[in-house]
């Protein structure tokens, strides 16, 4: 089974009709696969949209991936990789939630991003869109 990265920019994009991207849900729709992402993503989710219409589809997509088991936590040591990759990182670069998602991808050899954030593809990801 192929296992997707669920990135903040495509979460938004899927919830918010009027986002540029909206149409991009279709790359979910492909069979077998296993959709995951790291709390620190559904934290950018859920203060991003705390005052939008679709902010219990947040909680929603939360609560199915913990209990399924595919809200992945970083290490101790990931996040110190994550926060020093940030710090030699140029003004610009990624974020420490993408660094952090930049590390757990590569740890569980996913290749895939549910997003079009170029700092995924400049760290050698595939964005679906």
């Amino acid at each position: 089974m192929k296992t997707l990265f669920l990135d903040t920019v495509g979460l938004i994009a899927l919830w918010d009709v009027a986002d540029q991207w909206h149409s991009a849900e279709g790359a979910l729709r492909a069979p077998a696969v296993r959709l995951v992402t790291t709390p620190h993503v559904m934290f950018e989710c859920g203060n991003a949209s705390a005052r939008r219409p679709y902010r219990s589809d947040v909680w929603l997509l939360w609560n199915t991936l913990s209990r399924r088991g595919n809200l992945i936590e970083p290490t101790g040591d990931e996040i110190e990789q994550a926060w020093t990759a940030y710090h030699q990182g140029p003004n610009g670069g990624p974020g420490i939630v993408d660094q952090i998602s930049f590390i757990v991808m590569r740890r569980l050899g996913i290749t895939d991003a549910f997003t079009n954030d170029r700092h995924f593809a400049a760290a050698g990801f595939n964005t679906l869109f």
